[in-house]
């Protein structure tokens, strides 16, 4: 596929669809970062992986759902749920930093379709409250507006 068709592709692409794909995207790099560590225990061990993969998991549904607000508040419980793993030394250093970039990609995204949405929602209210334009209808005219008469006058 050449460049040029790839950017007409992409220019005729709905921009809340593209938000969509850009979360969608981000939650799968996050997931794929929690896996990334299942097979070396010093950096994220087993269970932990497993249950950050659950939560990535409910972010990733809440996202598709198009929920920006559950996704955030899913994605803090996230973000809770590896700080605990990394006190306890189920999670390195490094490995929890590296998540961590990845949430914070995704809450970006995801503060953003949140509010697109809100301004959206602001929009239509607006819309909807205000009064519909005056209509203004001309007064009618009579048909003989006056010179018939003058006419006559003249004539006698």
């Amino acid at each position: 596929m050449s460049p040029s068709t790839t950017g007409r592709r992409r220019r005729g692409r709905c921009p809340r669809r593209r938000s969509e794909t850009a979360v969608f995207l981000a939650c799968a790099v996050l997931f794929a970062g929690a896996l990334a560590g299942c097979g070396a225990p010093p950096e994220l061990r087993p269970d932990a992986a497993r249950a950050l993969q659950t939560q990535v998991l409910a972010v990733t549904e809440a996202a598709a759902a198009e929920d920006p607000a559950g996704s955030l508040r899913l994605l803090d419980a996230l973000a809770t749920r590896l700080d605990q793993a990394a006190a306890s030394g189920d999670v390195s250093f490094k490995r929890h930093q590296n998540i961590q970039a990845s949430i914070a990609a995704v809450r970006t995204d995801l503060t953003a379709q949140q509010a697109a949405e809100e301004d959206a929602a602001r929009a239509a209210a607006a819309a909807a409250a205000a009064p519909p334009p005056a209509v203004v209808v001309p007064a009618p005219v009579p048909a003989n507006n006056g010179k018939a008469k003058a006419k006559d006058k003249g004539n006698d």
